[in-house]
Formats: structure tokens, sequence, C-alpha cells
């Protein structure tokens, strides 16, 4: 719990001017000294979970009786609270209670004390989302993860225009994509996973100023959207939903600060797009589950930052390359369950050093626990024609945009 205050504390300091300092937990902080980095003489009023420390009355202002009206009628919205954390959730200090924090800025013609966060991860709370949370417009964190709201998201949430942080992951909420979080202009961490949501996936949602994307698990379908490679997030994780069709060509063509995408336990089909290559800050890739086919672009080995390349579960072949095997930050490399034919030198080396290289079950000559021979008589997908870069050998990372800029232009026209 303790590093999760300190995130939470960290991230609402941000948004109080003045150089207002954080304290987190029950009654009122006067800062937390330079620990962090931060100093300052603010005053931070809150009710983490854990805390029972009263807290002294604040003056009655407009903004936290909007606030006391809207988390009653949360409150009435919940039928089941075993932690019994809305037994705090009483009278019109809303500062007080649990999960709730105020923030009171220093030195302003008006000093008016605001809900800036509402933290009930792990709360276990039964209940709904209610429109009434929309007048809370400076709230800046929103964390609901593991709770069991069911429902939709409100579309009267696009009102939180000062929301930063969205975490809705692992309840039992359910409908479209909520498309209201497209338009909340601040929002840079969207955590959507372990719900139900389904059906596709808006373009915009990659067009959005954000870092983190998170919509594993649920029932989502239809294609990826086109513009993926638009996105400016670190981390995109799509996994164990029911997207299918191919993994967007323009894929790495408008970004290269992602870290981690995660596109495993799908029904993608086709080819892995040479723009992959282009991702030259990438450290997870995991296609895994899928059924993709054909062989591995060679611009992989652009990705000289990646740790964990899992392919495995699909229907690749050819020859395991040693641009792929002498990338040199690999520590894990999955190829099981494809139908590659062998490996390289390099991936021999990578065999015998590194215990996170795995090539079972494919139809390498010579190699324990390979697929029967009669599997690999016929090669699935051996009439795919993917996307090549024609460049000489051996490939040079630094002129790759420009070729494949080129050839998806050549490829495109008439």
């Amino acid at each position: 719990m303790g590093k999760s205050w300190l995130l939470l504390a960290f991230i609402l300091w941000q948004i109080i001017p003045n150089e207002a300092a954080i304290a987190v937990g029950g009654g009122v902080g006067i800062g937390i000294g330079n620990a962090g980095g931060v100093s300052g003489g603010g005053v931070w009023i809150g009710g983490g979970i854990g805390s029972n420390t009263p807290t002294p009355s604040v003056p009655s202002v407009s903004k936290l009786s909007s606030a006391y009206t809207a988390l009653q009628a949360w409150k009435s919205a919940i039928a089941d609270d075993p932690m019994r954390i809305l037994e705090t959730w009483v009278g019109s200090d809303v500062c007080s209670y649990k999960g709730v924090f105020c923030a009171e800025p220093q030195g302003g013609v008006a000093s008016e004390p605001f809900v800036a966060g509402i933290d009930l991860n792990h709360a276990n709370l039964l209940g709904t989302l209610v429109s009434e949370l929309s007048v809370l417009t400076d709230i800046s964190i929103l964390h609901l993860n593991s709770n069991r709201f069911s429902g939709t998201v409100p579309d009267s949430f696009r009102e939180l225009s000062s929301l930063q942080e969205l975490d809705l992951s692992n309840n039992r909420l359910s409908g479209p994509f909520p498309t209201v979080t497209l338009y909340m202009p601040n929002l840079v961490y969207l955590d959507l996973r372990f719900n139900s949501f389904s059906g596709p996936v808006p373009q915009d949602l990659f067009n959005k100023g954000l870092d983190a994307i998170f919509l594993n698990d649920n029932q989502f379908e239809g294609e990826i959207p086109q513009n993926l490679g638009n996105s400016p997030a670190s981390v995109i994780n799509l996994a164990n939903n029911k997207f299918s069709g191919n993994i967007p060509s323009s894929f790495g063509l408008l970004s290269s600060k992602l870290k981690e995408i995660l596109l495993l336990n799908n029904k993608l089909t086709g080819c892995i797009p040479e723009g992959i290559g282009l991702f030259s800050e990438m450290q997870v890739f995991d296609v895994s589950h899928n059924s993709l086919m054909g062989h591995l672009p060679d611009t992989i080995s652009c990705l000289n930052d990646i740790e964990v390349l899992n392919l495995a579960h699909n229907q690749l072949s050819g020859e395991l390359p040693d641009l792929v095997c002498s990338l040199r930050s690999l520590m894990n490399l999955t190829v099981a369950y494809n139908f590659f034919s062998g490996f390289s030198q390099e991936c021999s080396k990578l065999f015998i050093r590194n215990g996170g290289f795995d090539f079972s079950l494919n139809c390498i000559p010579g190699r324990d626990m390979q697929r029967p021979q009669p599997e690999c008589s016929g090669i699935p997908g051996s009439g795919l024609s993917c996307l090549r870069i024609p460049s000489a050998q051996p490939l040079i990372c630094g002129t790759l945009l420009g070729n494949l800029e080129a050839n998806l232009t050549s490829s495109s026209s008439p």
C-alpha cells in the first residue's frame, strides 16, 4: 500500500499550484520534507483507506458541497461494502472520507479546498458508477481497481476535465468501449482491463495523448484500428480479446517510443509488419497465440532494446535468422509451436547460454521435441506474400524508415 500512496501523493502534488506539498493519510499534513524531491508548504487533506485519524473540519464551500452531494449519491448506489469503508462517508466533510483525497492550494486569491483524487483500489465494493460524480471537475486520479462495479461508464464523465488517471480494471463493467474517455483532455493513463467491455475499439483512442493503454482481458473484437502506430503510448496491452485481421501495416510509422506491446491470445492473421523495427525502444513484443504466418521481417534486428520476444503458438515459418538471435538485450526468445525449419549459429549460441530460448514443436531437423514430420509437410501460409524491404545485407536500421515509407507508397500506387 505504501508505494501506492506515494505515487498518488506525487501526482497530486504536480497539480497543486505554488509548490503545495502533500502528506498522505487522515488529517491535515504540512509537507513531507525533502523526501523524493518534494518541498514546500502547502496543505493536503486526505482520508486514505488505511487511515482512521479524524480530519479537522474545513469551511463549507461550493466545491465541497457539490462533492458531498455527488459522493452521497454514489454511496447510495453501492450495495455491499465488506470492508466498511463507506462508514466514514458521513457528514459534509468529504475530506475525511476514506479513499477521498482533497487538496488546498496556498497563496492564491481563492483558497478553496477541492476533491483531487479518489483511490478505492481493492475495496471490493459492489455497485455502479453514478453520473453525479461528473461534478468533481478538479479530480486528477480515479482508481477503482478490484471492485465489483457493474454497468457502464456514465457519459457525464466527459466533464472530468482534470482527470489524468482512470483505473477501472478488475471490475464487472460491460457494454461498448467507453468513448466518454476520449473526451477527457488530460487523461494519460487508461486502464480498462479485466472487465466485460465488447465490440470494436474506436480509432480515436490511438490519436489521444495517452502514455498507457490497458484493454486486455475483455471481449473487444474486430480489426485493430489502422492508426495504432499514431499512439504516443509507451505501453499498449490488447491481449486476451477477440481482435481479428492483420496487425496494421502502418504499425510503427509515426511513433518510436513504444516500450511494450502485447497482442497475445487474439485471432490475428497475416504477417508481422516490417514497421516493427521502427520501435527502437521496444522492450517487450508478444504476439503469441494468434494465427500469424510467413517469415519474420529482418527489421526485427533493429530492436536493440528488446528483452522479451514471444512469437509462440502461431504459424510462422522459415529459418530463425542470426539477425534475431544476435539482439544484444534479448533475455527471452520464445518461438515454440510454429513451423520454423531451422535456426542459425547465433541462435544455437543463445540456446546454449540462455534457458529463455524455447524453439520446441517446430520443424527443425535433428532437434528434440519437434512436430511430427507429417505436420511439417505442408507449411501454413507458404504462399503468403509479406511486404519486404529491398535492402542490401546487412540491414542498416538507420535507413529503415525511408525504405519502408517508399515501399508503402509504391505498393499503394495504381
